[in-house]
């Protein structure tokens, strides 16, 4: 199957200030969608992870996915993630 590339909304907030809420959004080619939130999942844990360490933060994956922006001590709601199919848009 050929990938596609995705766009994978996910709600978050501040733990400190739950009033705080907003979207983080990744993307990134995958197989489907199901995969796309994985790999954003898993780009966003590594990410807080080395973010956490005080270790340099990973670069944008070969495929696309990438975390750089993830706060920590905000909270991502995965499992109320939506997924499209990611769509340029040069005049945004």
């Amino acid at each position: 199957m050929a990938k596609h590339y995705f766009q994978v909304d996910v709600p978050t907030w501040s733990a400190a200030q739950p009033e705080r809420q907003g979207r983080h959004i990744f993307t990134g080619s995958a197989d489907d969608g199901g995969q796309a939130v994985r790999l954003a999942r898993m780009v966003c844990e590594a990410t807080l992870a080395a973010r956490a360490a005080g270790e340099p933060l990973p670069r944008r994956s070969p495929d696309g996915w990438g975390a750089r922006g993830v706060r920590l001590g905000w909270e991502l709601d995965w499992a109320a993630a939506t997924v499209v199919p990611w769509r340029h848009n040069s005049l945004v």
